[in-house]
């Protein structure tokens, strides 16, 4: 669009203004050429540290001046884990939601590996990553990553799951009409639905990424002493020696990294995704980002786009339409009486490999089942009761944190979601509090209550509220924003009052989001329950009867019969939980709270 000379502007100033429209472009291209030329360098940085040898007996140092090194370390670690759990949630939620046969088996599979502790995890993981790369610091590494994806990936894939049964069905049988592909539906249709969700589950996820870092970085495998250089394992280190300047320089760099990445990747993202957002009257207040703004008025990015990106996109879009045309071409002009007569070798050879393989995997869960049973065969009567005790003491204090978190969240996220004025301060505050770890902050609040007159007990059930509340205050935040316009308009025509807003609007229409909340929650307080209740400070450790606390003490000492019982008990748990529970209300949101 040709912009005209304001002919009321004075000349000078208008000169001023056109040199700096000219130059601005300049120097956004020299940034954007700036932060490739950032992120060449620490790729290859990582990759020289990773393909150097393990050192065994790693020290951590406490000086300040190893702070940026430990951090880069660790942001690393946390972005691939994010990509690697991008990735799979997409993948796992788009085949839970379009496979009906192996929706109910992948969602319950998915419910118990979210509810599973990382320490639970770590032993297999670890030792499985330091036999693929024994002389390489790589092996470690990846095993730590892998670790850091386990305890933040599952929150997403319910949240991407749960945006494709909820997609509106004049949405789908808009891209059934124009004949869209399996791909082109996924990035025009499901992917942009979803990106609200998505990308506030996003950020509680990274923020669970912060939760887990100590216990990744800086752990115990029997009597195997495992130290990355990291973030985490300074603060741990910190807390270890009761060292309250490195605690607090710690977390220093951790916030100031934290507000970095609320401003230099989330809040451009949450400003992007408010065009995908489903409505019939736009919105005129919405979260802005100059971040966004500047890479939007890039020449370089625009360029790359308008020649590589939309062509390339436009090519694979018409190739896959003309494939699929065809396949419609051939089976509208199919005569089955000339269809060729197929033998029996060739049934089988279509057939018989896949029932090849379903026989093979079930002999090997039969082996590995069995192998299970024999390993707890040792345990005495008293470890099963004692493990028993231990898991229905933790299932109390997870859903009365549950409930703690539900009091004061739910009416919060509405505010926060419904307001922008409220939103452009709450939300990089409620970021920057999701993503500092608990476990960094449970020191202090440990030592206050045992002051105070509190024990382990109740300071478990803050460190589980601490860790658990961001996933419900995230979703009804996406759930508020998500909710269109014109409802809202409906209900002020109407002059609702407040109960009735509540009442036919708001929960409603944040109702699937809650529930993807609750659910998250719920696993994650399972899974904050091994930091909750048993803590190592100042050279000696803290803890209280649970579930959490003998699956840490049985990994600490390398207890692999315990370990194995309490994490089988811990599932049993939570699939009893999910039948009765989630899986109701999942069923409820896909029907009964539908937007249609």
């Amino acid at each position: 669009m040709i912009q005209l000379p304001n002919p009321f502007q004075p000349r000078e100033t208008l000169a001023r203004a056109q040199v700096l429209e000219r130059g601005t472009p300049f120097f956004i291209d020299l940034g954007v050429a700036a932060i490739g030329l950032a992120c060449f360098y620490a790729i290859v940085r990582i990759a020289m540290f990773w393909a150097g040898r393990p050192e065994p007996e790693m020290v951590v140092s406490l000086s300040p001046r190893s702070l940026p090194l430990y951090a880069f370390y660790s942001v690393v670690r946390i972005g691939l884990a994010y990509l690697l759990s991008l990735l799979f949630a997409i993948t796992y939620g788009y085949i839970a939601a379009y496979n009906q046969r192996a929706e109910k088996v992948m969602i319950a599979v998915l419910d118990i590996l979210q509810s599973i502790p990382v320490l639970s995890f770590l032993p297999p993981v670890m030792l499985a990553m330091i036999a693929l790369f024994p002389t390489r610091q790589l092996g470690v590494e990846m095993g730590a990553i892998v670790l850091i994806f386990t305890g933040s990936v599952w929150n997403m894939a319910f949240s991407f799951y749960s945006s494709l049964k909820s997609l509106p069905r004049e949405l789908q049988e808009a891209t059934a009409i124009y004949g869209f592909s399996g791909v082109q539906r996924l990035f025009q249709l499901e992917l942009p639905y979803a990106a609200i969700g998505l990308i506030w589950n996003s950020i509680m996820s990274v923020a669970g990424a912060w939760f887990f870092l100590m216990a990744c970085e800086m752990f115990h495998l029997g009597s195997r002493d495992f130290r990355l250089p990291g973030l985490g394992s300074y603060l741990q280190t910190a807390a270890d020696k009761g060292d309250g300047s490195a605690i607090l320089w710690g977390l220093f760099t951790m916030i100031a990294i934290i507000v970095a990445t609320d401003q230099l990747l989330w809040r451009p993202l949450i400003s992007w995704s408010n065009k995908f957002k489903f409505e019939q009257v736009e919105s005129s207040k919405r979260v802005s980002s100059p971040i966004l703004h500047l890479f939007t008025h890039s020449d370089a990015l625009a360029s790359i786009r308008r020649h590589t990106l939309d062509p390339l996109a436009e090519g694979i879009y018409g190739k896959l339409a003309s494939r699929r045309m065809d396949r419609i071409h051939k089976l509208a002009t199919f005569d089955p009486d000339t269809r060729p007569n197929r033998s029996f070798a060739d049934t089988v050879r279509i057939y018989g490999l896949p029932t090849l393989l379903g026989i093979v995997a079930a002999v090997a869960v039969a082996f590995a089942a069995l192998q299970a049973i024999a390993l707890l065969r040792p345990l005495p009567g008293r470890e099963y009761l004692h493990i028993l005790l231990g898991a229905i003491i933790t299932f109390l204090r997870v859903n009365l944190a549950l409930i703690l978190a539900s009091a004061w969240t739910i009416p919060v996220g509405v505010a926060i979601g419904s307001n922008p004025r409220l939103a452009r301060i709450a939300q990089p505050l409620a970021q920057i509090a999701a993503s500092v770890p608990a476990t960094a902050l449970f020191p202090v609040l440990l030592l206050a209550l045992v002051q105070i007159g509190g024990g382990m007990g109740i300071g478990s059930i803050a460190l589980m509220l601490l860790g658990t509340q961001w996933y419900i205050l995230f979703n009804v935040i996406a759930g508020a924003i998500a909710i269109p316009n014109d409802l809202k308009e409906v209900a002020t025509l109407f002059k609702f009052s407040t109960v009735q807003r509540w009442k036919t609007v708001i929960l409603p229409g944040i109702f699937p989001f809650l529930v993807t909340g609750l659910v998250t929650a719920s696993g994650g307080a399972w899974n904050a329950s091994i930091i909750a209740e048993y803590f190592p400070i100042k050279g000696q450790i803290l803890q209280t009867l649970g579930l959490g606390a003998i699956i840490s003490e049985a990994t600490s000492a390398g207890r692999f019969p315990v370990l194995l019982l309490s994490t089988i008990v811990m599932a049993l748990m939570v699939v009893t939980t999910n039948r009765l529970v989630w899986r109701p209300l999942f069923r409820l949101a896909e029907t009964r709270y539908k937007l249609n």
